[in-house]
This record gives structure tokens, sequence and C-alpha cells, in this order.
């Protein structure tokens, strides 16, 4: 197994077999990824080995004794561990396909209040029996009536959104899925008039693709958390919608890029998918 960051600085491969692999619906997830839930896939600590960047690899000591790996540069997350004598490897910087397939929901019991688990694996509200222990569920922030807040995982960077997101959508294009380390994005759109820096608006660092017109991620330099980018060329805040702590009012309205998506994820609710951005 092969991956790499959304900047290409950082590379890693594995060489053992891939274990267990689990969407992670818990807020750490959410916050660090941006997203409905971070992937996983666990594989021997011994077969793991980064291949180019270690200079660009950033920890964050997010819990007791457990860490979040990012690129300092661009804020893709990278593999964590060894934990047990395994790493974990964040599936949406996966250069190939690694032969596995998710196999399970945990920490659903924590899960976004917007999204709505749509297959049949199996769920777990927190770890499956004999694996990990419980971990704390923080309340969410107090907020006025039809505002959100939102943060990244370390605190640093926080904000507010007025009233409901204009859309919601999922996009599966290779560079969300590298930027956020996941399977797809999930983005919520707002007029820039509807949206509020509340702290560490400075504490945010920009990667933009060089090569794309609009495509540019935003994270926290702390945690690497992913936080929101202000477009004011076209009036809109782009908020990663899984960083937000209180119900956007809207659910997901579709999937874009779908034509780019993950090999090992499957698409299984019924919204409308586009190959690539809609039009209109």
């Amino acid at each position: 197994m092969h991956g790499s960051c959304l900047c290409g600085d950082v590379a890693w491969e594995a060489a053992s077999a891939p274990q267990f692999m689990s969407h992670c619906h818990c807020s750490m997830c959410r916050k660090t990824h941006g997203t409905a839930f971070g992937t996983y896939v666990g594989t021997a600590a011994d077969g793991f080995r980064w291949a180019r960047g270690t200079d660009r690899v950033t920890r964050y000591a997010s819990s007791p004794g457990g860490g979040r790996r990012f690129c300092s540069r661009c804020g893709s997350p990278l593999p964590v561990g060894p934990t047990d004598g395994s790493m974990y490897l964040p599936a949406g910087t996966f250069d190939d396909d690694p032969g596995v397939r998710p196999s399970a929901h945990i920490f659903v019991g924590s899960k976004a209040p917007w999204y709505d688990v749509p297959d049949a694996l199996p769920r777990f509200d927190g770890f499956p029996p004999g694996i990990g222990q419980e971990v704390e569920r923080p309340a969410p922030p107090e907020t006025a009536p039809g505002r959100a807040r939102g943060s990244c995982l370390c605190g640093t960077v926080t904000y507010e959104v007025a009233g409901p997101p204009a859309r919601l959508v999922h996009c599966h294009c290779s560079r969300c899925r590298k930027a956020r380390g996941a399977a797809h994005a999930s983005n919520a759109f707002w007029p820039i008039a509807a949206f509020r820096w509340l702290n560490g608006e400075t504490r945010t660092r920009h990667y933009k693709v060089p090569e794309a017109q609009f495509f540019t991620t935003c994270f926290c330099v702390v945690c690497g958390a992913k936080t929101p980018r202000l477009d004011a060329s076209r009036d809109i805040a782009v908020v990663p919608a899984g960083a937000l702590d209180h119900d956007l009012g809207m659910r997901p309205q579709m999937h874009i890029f779908v034509a780019s998506k993950a090999p090992w994820f499957e698409i299984a609710d019924d919204l409308p998918r586009h190959d690539a951005a809609p039009t209109g």
C-alpha cells in the first residue's frame, strides 16, 4: 500500500497486509477530516515506513497516549501510530487500491446530526467489543438559535455561521480525498456575510493546488484539522461540515465528482450523483 499527501511532499508505504478498515464518526475524526467520518485501515507497524518528507510531518497530541499527524504544508492527515504494534492509515491518502473494504461504522453514537448512515455495515456506538476503551463525548458549545458553531480539533480556531447553508455536498474528487484523508469531503456553503470568525483566524494555513483555478485547502497549524475558506471572489464561505458542532438545518444534497471516487468506497444512499461538478 502506498499513500501521499495533497502537495506530494510526504509519502509512505506499508508492506504488511491491511487489517480492519472502518468508518469512524467520533468528533475527533470529524474535526480532523472536516467530513462526516474518517476511514482508517490498520496494518502491522513493522511493515510501515515513511518514503519521504518526514521533515513535513507534524504531530498533535489529540488524546492521552494518542495523536494525529498531518503535513505541515498542505494539512493532509497522515498515518498515526504505532499503537499496540499497528499503524492506522487514513484511507483518503491512498495512491492505490488497498485491497480491503470497510467492515463497520464505529462511534456512531457521536455521529454528525446532519448525516444518516445509509449502508448495512455493522454499527457500534463506540469501539467494537474488545477493541479500545470508550472516550468522552464532549457536549456542543452553546449558541444562539439559528446559528451553528464550529472549531478545529484543538479549539484554537472557532467560528460561527447563521442560518442553514446554501448547499451541502459530498465531493469525491481526488484533491478532496487527499486533502481530507477521507472517502470524500462534506462541504457546506454560506454567503460570506453569514460567516463570522470567533478566534484563531490567524492560526489557519492555506494551501492552493498550483494548477487549480480555485481549489484551496485550509487547516489549523496546531492540530491540522480542516478550517473554513472564505472566497471573496465568489462570495462564499466553504465550511468543512464535519467540524461543525450543531445541526446544519439541512441534509446533504448530492455527490459530485463521483467519476473520481475511491475504489474502496461504495455510495449507498439515493442522493443525486454527478460525475463532475454540476452545471447550472
